[in-house]
């Protein structure tokens, strides 16, 4: 219930949208790193950490649709679902959802209210001021531990591991999705210390399920789990796949795991990546039959795959002119995406806008783009972080002449008007694709929807 009139004090905020600017506009980083603020947090609020069974999901690409797969799953086959991913796209409440719906307003107003005084009373000490992050997870956990009492929560790392404010839960089972160079002005200039950050996140005794390919970082994984007596189920190792058919809208893979096989798997998802996705989403959901006796027909689980569904990741937003929007914003989500265009989309020219972070590694991205488009829109997301257009052009057309070809690269700071160019550019038989950080990718496809701007952040 909303307070009333009479009850509001400085602390108070009266509608929901104060609440969310509140949490939206405090700090990114912890003044000291670590938990010391989470802990200090789930202390005051009698440890709803404590009631609840998690799916932790780490890793650098992977994670949302991994965790989309998980919670279709789980509801499809009758459980209660709680699921805590980022960024989102559209608005705030998106991140914190119940069986598919997001948190409803006045639940959060109601649940923001009661946890400033702790938050600002930390913020006082030594510590300082609980994160955006912090906050955001902790009013996840009062959600999901005070109000909707979910079966299962498949709970998203933000940035990291080891340090992440998610890491304060002990789950039932520990996903790593994959190891690439992203983040790396927090996490490490490594993939090793990149997989040691992630592999923070296992927990004594508890399973492990990961599609890690480096051998390097395999090995900071297994030895992480070794010394903390907890089993590891890696892709290509203890579970496999093996592709059938990779067309648009329906890819199909035979999966063979240490319990059983299930044969002639379907998914709607695009991109060869999904299908290592659905892999590791599908190994999760074998090691909770098997540990926590999870009840799991195979009609279900073939019908949740199928239907599953994640916004910003090869989705098509409109067919006249076809534009496609991803959230690639590191090297090997770039990868990822041009074996796509590649192998699954037909178009005679490519057309391709992209915007980026000033964090980010641009040149082991654009190299993985360059050869496939016709021409290239370099814009700036709408976002304090931007990266600038013009010296994204310099290194592209110094990439270019090393690759000896010619494209046409323009730029246009302002992405709206960026987007129209690209709509003019791309013919009937041609492909626009949209691309970068997902602060790009959630305010072109408001735009492209529904004709408004987006609440997007982390």
């Amino acid at each position: 219930m909303s307070p009333t009139a009479t009850s509001y004090n400085e602390s108070t905020f009266a509608t929901p949208r104060e609440a969310i600017d509140w949490i939206t506009g405090l700090v990114s980083f912890g003044i000291k790193p670590g938990l010391k603020r989470m802990e200090l947090l789930m202390e005051k609020l009698d440890h709803p950490e404590r009631r609840l069974k998690f799916i932790h999901v780490a890793g650098t690409n992977g994670k949302g649709s991994t965790c989309a797969f998980l919670a279709s799953v789980l509801r499809r086959c009758g459980y209660d679902v709680g699921t805590f991913t980022s960024p989102y796209l559209t608005s705030y409440a998106d991140r914190i959802q119940y069986n598919h719906e997001p948190i409803p307003e006045e639940t959060l107003l109601t649940l923001v209210n009661e946890l400033k005084p702790y938050v600002d009373e930390i913020a006082a000490g030594e510590f300082g001021s609980p994160t955006m992050f912090e906050v955001s997870t902790t009013l996840a956990l009062m959600y999901f531990a005070r109000v909707t009492f979910p079966d299962y929560v498949v709970w998203e790392t933000g940035l990291g591991g080891e340090l992440d404010s998610t890491n304060i839960v002990t789950p039932v089972v520990s996903v790593i999705t994959n190891i690439g160079h992203d983040h790396m002005d927090v996490l490490g200039d490594s993939l090793q210390k990149i997989a040691a950050a992630k592999a923070g996140i296992i927990k004594a005794g508890v399973p492990v399920v990961t599609a890690v390919e480096q051998p390097e970082c395999l090995e900071v994984i297994t030895d992480v789990a070794a010394a903390k007596k907890a089993t590891v189920y890696k892709l290509g190792k203890q579970y496999r796949i093996e592709p059938k058919r990779i067309e648009l809208d329906d890819q199909a893979m035979d999966w063979e795991g240490p319990f059983r096989a299930v044969k002639d798997v379907h998914i709607s998802l695009n991109g060869a990546h999904q299908l290592k996705n659905a892999a590791v989403a599908l190994m999760t959901v074998e090691v909770l039959r098997q540990y926590y006796a999870l009840i799991v027909e195979d009609e279900d689980l073939y019908a949740a795959l199928k239907e599953t569904r994640w916004p910003g990741r090869l989705e098509l937003v409109s067919e006249q002119p076809r534009i496609l929007l991803d959230g690639a914003h590191n090297p090997e989500g770039a990868e990822m995406l041009a074996a796509a265009l590649a192998s699954t989309y037909k178009y005679n020219k490519l057309y391709f806008m992209m915007g980026m972070l000033a964090t980010k590694n641009h040149s082991g991205y654009l190299r993985h783009i360059l050869p496939l488009v016709d021409t290239l829109i370099l814009t700036e997301p709408d976002f304090h972080k931007k990266g600038d257009a013009a010296k994204l052009a310099e290194l592209a057309r110094e990439l270019l002449h090393d690759m000896d070809r010619h494209v046409s690269v323009i730029v246009e700071p302002d992405w709206m008007r960026a987007l129209t160019l690209l709509k003019e550019a791309t013919g009937q038989d041609d492909l626009a694709v949209v691309s970068g950080t997902l602060y790009l990718i959630s305010d072109v496809r408001s735009w492209l929807l529904h004709q408004t701007a987006s609440e997007k952040g982390w």
